[in-house]
């Protein structure tokens, strides 16, 4: 017994599946695309004296991390 050939193969439909993801994802990002972007924050004026060098809690907790 042979089967009837069908019109869509398995690789047709997932490519198809691919195809309509890719586009659904991209037309979830053109409306963010047309908004107009906040102005960057101004940067901080440098310190008199040098100092670009701060000594943060998330830099004394990575000064732990590698701790012997």
């Amino acid at each position: 017994m042979k089967q009837p050939k069908s019109l869509l193969s398995r690789r047709t439909v997932f490519a198809g599946a691919g195809t309509a993801g890719a586009l659904a994802a991209a037309a979830s990002l053109l409306p963010a695309a047309g908004e107009p972007q906040d102005q960057p924050a101004q940067a901080k004026a440098p310190p008199a004296r040098g100092g670009g060098y701060q000594l943060t809690e998330h830099v004394k907790r990575y000064y732990q991390t590698t701790r012997v």
